[in-house]
């Protein structure tokens, strides 16, 4: 089994300060937080921004400016762009304009599905025009799958050859609208997964605890975060914590954790 590899969201597109104090929102803050959570045992770090409002973007500009506080802070963190439709503009040059960045990965969701009050709408078009990208600039993609039939799309973009194995998936459970964070379905969705791939598993709010354990006793990895949880035990939550709480648990099963070098070498980066 492969050491654990955790991936720290801090930011997403929903936390606010009002939901909660501890969210990372400026560019500052972000890399203040990865840098802590790289410390604690975070090998990558998937990335969102704000713009001057604080309102989720895609703005190229601002997503070079934090890479380039990365690189400034010495970090060897791998770094993973998000393409996600809560972004902004809902338009292929949009979404894709970060993706000539000096990034190791970023996200790819391969079909639509549904958040608590939007669409997260990826048309055909859309899907392969981030591929393509991807693919021409050497950023591994991830591919986000918030039910079934991305999977059976994922498979679909290899045999066009716009997404090269070793494919590595996120299974993103509970997101309200979208597939629910049980035991069964994550069973269901790691058993359709194509041979030699690695999987990441994103457990939303209060499934957390239950999906990222399972996910660490099926030999996949897992991604914590503000993104994901903003609670802990009815107080705010802080990426540092919830960090903490994933080694607590690989701790208490025997499995080691993977610092980026490793994790760069399962991932074939």
């Amino acid at each position: 089994m492969d050491k654990l590899i955790i991936t720290v969201a801090p930011t997403g597109n929903v936390p606010t300060k009002a939901l909660n104090p501890n969210a990372p929102i400026t560019n500052e803050e972000i890399v203040k937080d990865v840098l802590a959570c790289e410390a604690l045992g975070a090998s990558i770090a998937h990335l969102h921004i704000r713009d001057e409002n604080e309102q989720p973007t895609s703005d190229r500009l601002i997503y070079k400016d934090l890479l380039d506080k990365l690189k400034k802070s010495g970090t060897n963190i791998i770094t993973q762009l998000s393409t996600g439709a809560r972004g902004g503009k809902n338009t292929i040059d949009y979404r894709s304009q970060m993706l000539d960045l000096n990034c190791e990965m970023a996200s790819l969701s391969t079909g639509s599905s549904n958040f608590p009050t939007s669409i997260n709408g990826n048309s055909p078009e859309l899907i392969e025009a981030l591929a393509s990208k991807m693919l021409q600039n050497n950023i591994k993609p991830e591919i986000e799958v918030f039910d079934t039939a991305m999977i059976k799309n994922a498979n679909y973009l290899v045999k066009k050859g716009i997404i090269k194995p070793n494919l590595h998936f996120n299974l993103v459970m509970n997101v309200p609208g979208s597939m629910a964070g049980t035991p069964r379905n994550l069973m269901f969705l790691v058993e359709s997964l194509p041979q030699n791939s690695t999987f990441t598993v994103s457990g939303i709010g209060k499934s957390q605890i239950q999906m990222l354990t399972m996910a660490i006793l099926l030999g996949g990895h897992v991604r914590t975060g503000l993104e994901d949880v903003l609670k802990m035990d009815q107080d705010h939550a802080s990426n540092t914590e919830l960090v903490k709480q994933v080694i607590e648990i690989a701790r208490a099963v025997k499995r080691p954790i993977a610092n980026p070098d490793q994790a760069r070498e399962i991932l074939s980066l």
